[in-house]
């Protein structure tokens, strides 16, 4: 019951920094589309592209912070994972955590190496 009350509630939380970081993304995105253009020499278009470019960095400091509290979201989630699981399931968790990693790096790897045509 526990486990299930966790994921409920992480994924939630998950989904929510995800649409954050999303619409972050298409923001900065629509801010660095339209500075693409060299500034002109006149004053004016330069003050505008160093607005815009201003703007672009307070976005990308705004999805640092998003990953911090993503970085945040999974220290929380394992804390409260210590509280509910045992010593032995946190151990087999762990090792079959590691071999999942073990095995995807496998199939990267493979797929980086695939012959291409």
């Amino acid at each position: 019951m526990g486990i299930c009350t966790l994921q409920k509630s992480t994924q939630q939380t998950e989904d929510a920094l995800s649409q954050g970081m999303e619409a972050l993304k298409q923001s900065l995105l629509e801010t660095l589309s339209s500075t693409s253009s060299a500034p002109s020499t006149g004053s004016g278009n330069v003050a505008d592209y160093m607005g815009q470019m201003a703007f672009a960095m307070s976005k990308l400091a705004s999805i640092e912070e998003f990953l911090r509290q993503a970085d945040l979201l999974k220290q929380k989630t394992l804390q409260q994972l210590q509280r509910i699981l045992t010593t032995r399931q946190i151990a087999r968790a762990l090792l079959v955590r590691n071999d999942y990693i073990s095995r995807l790096r496998a199939l990267s790897s493979l797929w980086l190496a695939r012959p291409r045509d």
